[in-house]
């Protein structure tokens, strides 16, 4: 399967994180902890504009995510940009 990149957005700071879309949000989530100390448990991914929350247990292929952007918001919600 072929790497994507999806970015995470924080305030004023921008992440790119490398992935396959064969991972599971699970693990979007864990290598977000690592730059965003924040837990796993405090994360949720919603896939925007439909704003659906994608299921850890779920790849991001299999919940269509397409590598164009990941968003964090000042509430702590990351949200899937897939415009």
């Amino acid at each position: 399967m072929q790497e994507m990149y999806i970015r995470v957005k924080r305030s004023k700071t921008t992440y790119f994180l490398q992935c396959l879309p064969s991972e599971k949000v699970l693990q979007i989530k864990e290598k977000l902890q690592i730059l965003i100390d924040q837990p796993v448990n405090d994360q949720r991914l919603i896939l925007l504009p439909n704003k659906e929350v994608l299921d850890d247990s779920k790849s991001l292929a299999d919940q269509k995510v397409l590598p164009k952007s990941l968003q964090i918001d000042k509430t702590n919600v990351a949200c899937i940009n897939c415009c």
